[in-house]
């Protein structure tokens, strides 16, 4: 068994062979945190190139995050909790009054799958969640969903309670379908994005800016 082998189980979601093969990596004693790393983590950040390429859709991906995040919970606990945290932790969810989330699903997803820690506050969460979210964590990034325009003043809200009372080195990104550049701009946010693919691009931008990994 090879992480080749792993990352083909991974594309194509089947989750009985990625099972089988991270035990049998283990067995033939393979560094967990390789399999990881090289297997698991690598296998998702092909999957989001190809997702942002529109090479693949949401099922596909979908099916893959089922399968890597099976071979994760095999992982995981032969990994010390530094280890997991290393490339940092996000916290993600729509705000107030906002009750969609299948793009901020699959964000959380892919940013899981790139081997951040995320923290996922689900639909219609209040400021003080997030930065409640924020300071039990210790999290470097939040991300902001927004599907609404109605729901764009909570967001901007949310931005400006994180930035008067959350850590100052905390950097906060923003998405969704009502959502632009200027937008983000404006209400003082420090990254935005427009799909899932580039939100994994900005998170690690964020992240790498403030000494991560």
């Amino acid at each position: 068994m090879n992480v080749d082998e792993l990352k083909k189980a991974v594309f194509e979601g089947n989750i009985p062979q990625v099972q089988n093969i991270v035990k049998a990596l283990l067995e033939e004693g393979n560094n967990p945190l390789d399999i990881l790393n090289n297997g698991l983590i690598s296998a998702m950040e092909a999957i989001g190139i190809r997702f942002k390429n529109n090479e693949i859709y949401v099922p596909e991906v979908l099916m893959a995050a089922r399968a890597m995040k099976e071979g994760l919970n095999i992982v995981k606990p032969l990994l010390s909790a530094g280890e997991i945290g290393k490339k940092g932790c996000i916290v993600i969810g729509t705000v107030k009054g906002d009750l969609h989330d299948i793009g901020k699903n699959i964000v959380a997803i892919m940013l899981e799958g790139a081997g951040y820690r995320v923290i996922d506050l689900g639909v219609d969460a209040a400021p003080e969640k997030f930065l409640s979210a924020v300071v039990e964590n210790n999290a470097g990034v939040v991300a902001l969903s927004a599907l609404l325009t109605t729901t764009m003043p909570a967001m901007q809200t949310t931005v400006t309670l994180l930035k008067e009372q959350g850590p100052d080195n905390l950097k906060i990104m923003i998405g969704g379908a009502p959502v632009t550049k200027e937008y983000s701009n404006e209400i003082g946010s420090d990254g935005y994005s427009d799909d899932a693919g580039s939100a994994v691009d900005t998170a690690r931008e964020l992240l790498l800016s403030m000494g991560y990994k």
